[in-house]
């Protein structure tokens, strides 16, 4: 084996030290193959719980009409955990609906993202409990790794205001799960959105499932035809690189 080309961004399911220790060269897909297919499901779930769209489905079962009071995404927080390229295509996405972006990031932002999309803040990881006790929507999108695993804690969930929302389409191990079910079931915060869980299949029995203000997916936030397309291409162009003697792009292992 010459090469190892991972068709996803996370690398946590996959022994990567084992990989090393063989010399073998591995790549993932970065983010930004993925971005666009993970910014549209975030925002689909803001959009979801702005309008009360599972309540609402009760109410047209129920023959009622113009009971359902959503609110406008103007003046807003969005509070990104993550400012790197599906946080960045988010952004893009909530501006033009009035919503204030907050953003932290472990590393300096390039100036021309910052000077297109113009956060109203961008911090660092010092920032995050503020940034849980400010936002209207929590949205995560970062890595999976020893520093990250359950970044969103019972402490972080409870800054959150009781009407503010979680949305996770990075991965469920980022957020203490027990704490968050918790926290939905007893309405102390606003909602959630959730493409991922920490342990997954997700039992489909969960209480937190049934709620009107909780919206799930089956990890399927990143899986649009852009995507599959995008990391296609990826995969080509590394192979014809290694078989023409160059190193592969995005690798992982060094």
């Amino acid at each position: 084996v010459k090469f190892w080309q991972l068709q996803s961004v996370g690398f946590e399911h996959f022994d990567l030290d084992y990989m090393k220790s063989k010399g073998i060269p591995v790549s993932n897909c970065p983010g930004m193959f993925s971005s666009v297919a993970l910014a549209q499901t975030a925002m689909m779930f803001i959009l979801l719980l702005a309008h009360k769209f599972n309540e609402a489905q009760e109410h047209i079962r129920g023959s009622m009409v113009g009971m359902i009071k959503g609110y406008d995404l103007v003046g807003r927080t969005l509070a990104l955990v993550g400012f790197g390229a599906s946080a960045q295509e988010l952004a893009r996405r909530a501006k033009p609906f009035g919503m204030i972006i907050k953003a932290i990031d472990v590393r300096p932002i390039e100036q021309e993202v910052l000077d297109e999309i113009q956060p109203d803040f961008l911090g660092t990881p010092d920032d995050l409990d503020q940034l849980c006790a400010d936002c209207d929507y929590l949205s995560l999108h970062l890595h999976l790794n020893k520093e990250t695993e359950k970044i969103i804690n019972a402490h972080r969930i409870s800054l959150m205001k009781p009407d503010a929302y979680l949305i996770n389409i990075a991965r469920g191990g980022l957020v203490d799960q027990d704490a968050l079910f918790e926290a939905l079931l007893a309405n102390k915060i606003g909602g959630a959105g959730l493409d991922v869980f920490a342990k997954e299949p997700v039992d489909p029995t969960e209480p937190v499932l049934a709620l009107p203000n909780v919206f799930a997916l089956p990890h399927t936030a990143g899986g649009t035809d852009g995507t599959a397309r995008n990391r296609a291409v990826c995969a080509v162009t590394n192979c014809d690189r290694v078989a023409e003697g160059l190193d592969p792009l995005y690798r992982i292992d060094l």
